[in-house]
């Protein structure tokens, strides 16, 4: 932003001219915009963003008809009251509206409305129930924007005159004739940009073990179904959303876990009703496992075509609200691609620029895995789904003590943390390091730079947030880089959360370990929570 000024130089004066008539570098501008994920969003004026289980759609602005990204989403009362109060998880699910906000950059949004309430269900005589994912398309025929939604047992379909408009009521769609049951499992809608058709992806309603693909378009009068397509069978899914990128069509969608996160598993296909393959084999997307695709479910995508390539924005939503994993309920990352193979790139903090496409790890990116230890649904080692012996993207090497098994008696690797926790670090679950009987353990995570994520040689800073007994014989946070170790000892007991840090970390070659080792005598207890890794300085 320039401000006034008066300016006597005669060179200075003309490079202000020049800036005033012609603008600041768009590309330098665009690269200066900033996703950060792991927070709650805010538009540009500052007010908070309630969107989840929605999607992203380029439309025209209906005043100056510019071209304009427009995102909706859900509201729900909970967002709120989760957001003022991150400490506890809320366990009812309580529609406020459907809400809109346009964004020429997809990282700085306005908000334009609400542009579906619950008040329109109640002038209409129907009773207010789930209302879930939703998508919009442009339905040219009629000149209407139609809003596909998930209510009650049925796809409720709303239209309206422009974007930002009320959607009104238009009917509600009863699924049974196409896939055997009246409602979907979870849905998003897709157009392709490349034909402008438009697309419900869906899954089948009872047991989510089908997805399904069909046109939007007029039928009978109405907007509705033109056909439907099943292109997968096999294990139960849901968040089924898909993108396109240099032509293919990937179907993606994530595990039945409620509101917890989920791998993002992908099939491609080079035409959109399939063949999908591998068939009915649903690949999860490297990159994602570490943990569980920067712990959210998978929402939708846009793939953005920019002057230098093309970008696919991985839009995650974080049920944070209802599953209380974390701070913030979208988490959006770019994809990487190995020929037609995608790599999920799990960042806290990157950079965009949506005229060129490229996109750049911000200097504040924490590079650490699941330091929050929100990943996992359950107590681990965890004998229920998912069954699993260690933590999602750490390793816990037992040196001595008692053994982890898949078995009620193995030492537990994770600890619920009460509200008071809560209050201090952040989510539902943190690494728990005790046992019974005497013991030593190695808790560990070996970071790596990938072929698409380069990891900068520079100095880094190790934190974490720790609480522990006494009684430890040892008890320290480390980092090994280049063959050299570099140790905090925090072994005296701390009653209440204390942040421990290791300065100056000499990273080089994209490798580090990092991780906690603990010997301590029998039911010590050591808690760990929030660990971060984050560039200082550049060497």
């Amino acid at each position: 932003m320039i401000e006034p000024m008066i300016v006597y130089k005669k060179a200075f004066y003309f490079m202000l001219l020049f800036v005033t008539l012609f603008g600041i570098n768009s590309k330098t501008k665009a690269q200066n915009t900033n996703i950060k994920n792991d927070n709650f969003w805010n538009t540009i004026d500052g007010q908070p963003i309630y969107s989840q289980g929605g999607g992203i759609f380029k439309f025209p602005d209906p005043t100056t008809g510019q071209q304009k990204y427009y995102w909706y989403g859900m509201h729900y009362k909970e967002a709120e009251t989760y957001r003022a109060n991150p400490s506890v998880t809320q366990h009812n699910c309580t529609f406020e509206s459907v809400s809109c906000y346009s964004s020429t950059d997809l990282v700085n949004w306005t908000a334009e409305r609400d542009v579906l309430t619950k008040a329109t269900f109640s002038k209409l005589g129907k009773k207010k129930s789930w209302v879930g994912r939703l998508g919009v398309a442009y339905i040219k025929e009629i000149k209407k924007y139609a809003m596909f939604i998930q209510y009650d047992t049925k796809v409720l379909v709303a239209l309206a005159d422009s974007p930002t408009s009320d959607f009104e009521w238009h009917q509600q769609i009863d699924m049974t004739t196409n896939i055997g049951t009246s409602n979907t499992g979870d849905q998003t809608v897709f157009t392709d940009e490349d034909t402008g058709k438009s697309y419900l992806i869906y899954s089948y309603g009872k047991g989510r073990n089908k997805i399904y693909v069909s046109e939007i378009g007029i039928k009978d009068g109405m907007v509705n179904l033109l056909d439907c397509n099943m292109v997968f069978k096999g294990q139960s899914r849901e968040g089924n959303c898909m993108f396109k990128y240099k032509g293919k069509y990937y179907m993606v969608a994530s595990n039945i876990y409620g509101w917890d996160a989920s791998h993002a598993y992908y099939l491609v296909a080079n035409d959109i009703n399939g063949p999908y393959k591998p068939t009915n084999n649903m690949q999860i997307m490297d990159g994602a496992a570490d943990d569980y695709a920067h712990i959210s479910q998978t929402g939708f995508f846009y793939t953005i075509k920019g002057t230098k390539q093309e970008t696919v924005l991985y839009c995650g939503d974080r049920w944070a609200d209802f599953a209380g994993n974390g701070l913030g309920y979208n988490q959006w990352v770019p994809l990487s691609f190995n020929r037609n193979t995608p790599y999920f790139n799990s960042l806290s903090s990157w950079d965009l620029n949506t005229q060129t496409g490229d996109w750049s790890i911000a200097k504040d990116n924490n590079y650490v895995k699941n330091g929050s230890f929100e990943a996992d649904r359950n107590r681990i080692p965890s004998l229920e789904k998912p069954v699993q012996k260690q933590l999602t993207g750490w390793f816990s090497d037992v040196i001595k003590g008692n053994q982890i098994v898949l078995d009620t008696l193995s030492p537990r690797l994770n600890y619920l943390n009460t509200e008071l926790d809560r209050q201090v670090v952040v989510g539902e679950k943190c690494l728990q390091i005790s046992d019974q009987i005497d013991f030593r353990r190695k808790v560990f995570q070996i970071i790596n730079s990938s072929s698409s994520l380069k990891i900068k040689d520079g100095f880094y800073t190790l934190t974490a947030k720790v609480k522990n007994s006494a009684d430890f014989v040892a008890l320290e946070m480390y980092a090994n880089t280049g063959g050299d170790n570099f140790i905090s000892s925090f072994k005296d007991e701390h009653s209440l959360w204390t942040t421990i840090k290791l300065d100056k970390i000499p990273l080089k070659g994209g490798k580090v370990e990092i991780g906690f080792i603990a010997d301590g005598k029998a039911n010590a207890f050591c808690e760990v929570d929030d660990v971060t890794l984050v560039l200082t300085n550049t060497q």
